[in-house]
This record gives C-alpha cells, sequence and structure tokens, in this order.
C-alpha cells in the first residue's frame, strides 16, 4: 500500500460516513447542519439539501475506495485505513455536533 492510496483510503472512509447522517436526515425529513448553511456547518441545511449532499459523500466515497490503487475491505490493513477515517470523522462531528443536539454532556 502506497502513502497516496492509503490517505484516498481513510479519506474514503471518512467520507462514507459522513454520508450517513446527512442520508439519514433528510430522508427522516429533518433539517440538519451542512456546510451550504448560514453559518456553514452550524445553521440548518433542508432535508432535500442534506440528501443531495449525502448522496455526493457517497459518490466522492466510491471514487476513493473503488478506484484508487486495490482497495479490498477483506484486506485487514485496507479495511482498517477506512475505519480509521470514519472513526476521526465521527468523532470529530460528535464534539462539534453535540453542542446542539445536546450530545456535549460537558457544556450542561
Amino acid at each position: 500500500m502506497h502513502i497516496l492510496q492509503a490517505l484516498a483510503w481513510f479519506f474514503g472512509g471518512a467520507t462514507l460516513t459522513n454520508a450517513m447522517p446527512h442520508l439519514m436526515s433528510g430522508l427522516m425529513g429533518r433539517a440538519f447542519q451542512s456546510p451550504f448553511a448560514s453559518p456553514p456547518g452550524e445553521g440548518l441545511s433542508s432535508a432535500t439539501v442534506n440528501v443531495l449532499w449525502g448522496f455526493a459523500n457517497l459518490a466522492m466515497a466510491y471514487g476513493l475506495l473503488c478506484h484508487v490503487g486495490d482497495f479490498d475491505l477483506r484486506q485487514p490493513l485496507d479495511a482498517l485505513v477506512c475505519g480509521l477515517g470514519g472513526l476521526a470523522i465521527g468523532l470529530f462531528t460528535a464534539r462539534h455536533f453535540g453542542r446542539f443536539h445536546g450530545g456535549d454532556l460537558r457544556q450542561s
């Protein structure tokens, strides 16, 4: 595995994970933060915008995981790199959005 492949797979895992809350919120008809809100990442975007952003994230993840190198989910190192990208964005977003949705108990 080359370092550029590892970076692509890391960010592929991150964008795959980032697609989930946007798609779920949008599919449930709920507004959610997105980069297109005002202010970006803090304000709410419509359910439609979140579905579109979620699918854009899926497309980016597909490109990074399936068209850079020979990613094989059955190979532990490949899966680990992808999973670490998902974990990194997951921890970041949990802390960032927790303050808006009651998930950051430090601020209670």
